[in-house]
Order: C-alpha cells, then structure tokens, then sequence
C-alpha cells in the first residue's frame, strides 16, 4: 500500500505490545486531545495488518485521544507487517529521539529485544550491536542495563513513580541509580553485607523522598567513603557507625555524614595528589633549563609561604 493514506475506525486498531513506552501521562493526553478536537489528526498513524486486526507501529498517544473523542475514523498509512524482533527495532527506531520516553520501561523492552538476538543468532548480541539494533548510543544501552540490574521491588517502585504527573515525581532513575551505586560501593569494601545495602539504599531513598537529601548525587560521597576506608583515612568502625546511623536517622544526610568522616580526610588526598603532580611537573622544567617568568616566581613564593604556615601547625 506504500504511503497511501487509509481512513479506519479506530476500535479496529490495537496497540503494539512490543511498544516500550508504557507510560502515558494524563496532562500530555488532554493538550493532545485538545489539539485534535480543535484540528484533527495532523499526521496519521503508522499501523501493520495482523490477521484482522491493525497493530499501531507509531501513534498511541493519537489513538487513544481518537478513542477518547469517539471519532469515527483516523488516517492511517498500513505498512508490512514486521517479524517480532523486526517489530521491536521499528518500536526503538522509530522512537529512539522523543526525550518523553521513560528509561524503565524501555529498559525492559531492550531486554525482550536482545532475547530474539539470541533466539534468532543463538548468541547474545554484543554491546555494540545491541545499541546499533536498538537505535541507541552504548552509553544509553549500558545505563538501561544497570536499571535492569535494580532489585524486582525498586523496579516496581519506579514504575509506580512514572505513572504520576511529572511535578509530582519524588524519584526518578538516576535517584536510583546513584543510590544503587552508592550502596555498592560500600559493600565492595565488606563495609556493608547485601541486607544491610538494601536497608541502606531504601533509606537514601525515602530521604530523597522527604528532602533531607536534596541533591541526586549526594550518593557518591558514599563512594568517597569507601575509598578513605581503603586509604586508611578513616577508621572502619567510625565508616560502620555512620552507614549504621545513616540507615536508622531518617534526618540524617550524606552530607553530615560525609562532613564527619570524610571530608578532611578527602581534602588532605586531593591537596597530596595535586603536591604530587606539581613536583613531577616543577622537576620537569627544571631539567629544561626555562627561566620563570615574574608570575611563576610570584605565584610559587606565596605557595612557599602557604607551605611553611602547614609545617609549622
């Protein structure tokens, strides 16, 4: 039928079920109903004939406004109709632009579409060539599978979130995702065994919740914790006592947290790191024989000077 335009009673259209967009919120369906009351449906749908029935490859949102509004035809272009993986590529594809997209749910279609890789390949699809059927970067392919790697409960949880308007979401993704790696960062480092994360990461949640975390990547000073542990910058039984009193104090913050353990300790590390750098690069052109400029010397006597002040305290 090419791009021939087809007039159909949309009760005789179904929607894909390989669509990864599940969430369609209530605000976005009443300015697009209010629009194709005043003008019409603009551009028509893109559907597939299976058996009887027509499946939409493009177009819900329009659907359903036309099933809400009672109209008794929509435009439609009919295209071939695609094998199943074929089908969830076209789904990816095609809407691989629109920023509206929920990261979850097509997270879990992602996951259906690398299944029909392997069960037409008899392999699993490479990063590569997951992102390149997906229409997707790999940076987005590896992002979708950490949210795939979240525990049953959290998944549901966010599901829950993204049916709200977007006002009124507490938690999104990335609240997530950064308490996730927050977490485990902790338990890489045996400070945390799996029970104890979990505790861990529902209560960063809830106070993401109640903002007395108010900054999506509070979580990473968890990482910043680990790490001083590992140094021996902070003792094991003070990082036990604050992970203990971050899961229990729900007015507890990372960032108190952090002031009361890490910060000094992380402080101290980047000024040695920076030391460390500045003498390799102070050797290097020396050894060149360059003459500093007044500037440099400048700058380097009151370094000195910031330096003897540290010596003598």
């Amino acid at each position: 039928m090419g791009e021939t335009v087809t007039l159909l009673d949309p009760r005789s259209i179904y929607r894909n079920p390989e669509n990864p967009r599940l969430i369609f919120r209530q605000e976005d369906l009443d300015a697009l109903e209010a629009s194709i009351k005043e003008q019409g449906i603009l551009v028509p749908l893109s559907l597939f004939r299976d058996k009887k029935r027509f499946i939409l490859l493009d177009g819900e949102r329009r659907w359903r406004c036309a099933l809400k509004l009672g109209l008794p035809r929509v435009p439609a272009i009919i295209q071939p109709a695609p094998e199943r993986m074929q089908n969830i590529m076209m789904m990816f594809a095609i809407h691989n632009a629109r920023k509206d997209w929920d990261p979850l749910p097509t997270a879990l279609k992602l996951e259906e579409l690398e299944k029909e890789f392997a069960k037409r390949y008899d392999r699993k699809p490479s990063e590569g060539e997951l992102a390149g059927i997906a229409s997707l970067s790999r940076g987005e392919v590896r992002r979708l599978k950490k949210l795939l790697g979240l525990p049953l409960k959290y998944r549901r949880e966010l599901l829950k979130e993204l049916e709200k308007p977007r006002t009124l979401q507490q938690i999104t993704v990335d609240h997530v995702l950064e308490a996730t790696k927050g977490a485990e960062a902790l338990r890489k480092r045996d400070l945390v065994d799996d029970k104890t994360e979990d505790s861990l990461r529902t209560s960063i949640l809830k106070k993401f919740r109640t903002g007395v975390i108010d900054n999506t990547v509070a979580p990473r000073k968890l990482v910043k914790l680990a790490q001083a542990v590992q140094r021996n910058q902070v003792s094991r039984g003070m990082a036990l006592r604050t992970i203990s009193k971050l899961v229990r104090d729900p007015q507890y913050s990372i960032d108190a947290a952090f002031a009361e353990t890490v910060e000094q300790a992380d402080a101290g590390h980047s000024i040695e790191q920076l030391a460390t750098r500045l003498i390799g690069t102070l050797e290097k052109y020396t050894k060149r024989g360059y003459s500093p400029p007044e500037s440099l010397l400048g700058v380097l006597r009151e370094l000195a000077k910031r330096l003897r002040l540290m010596l003598k305290g």
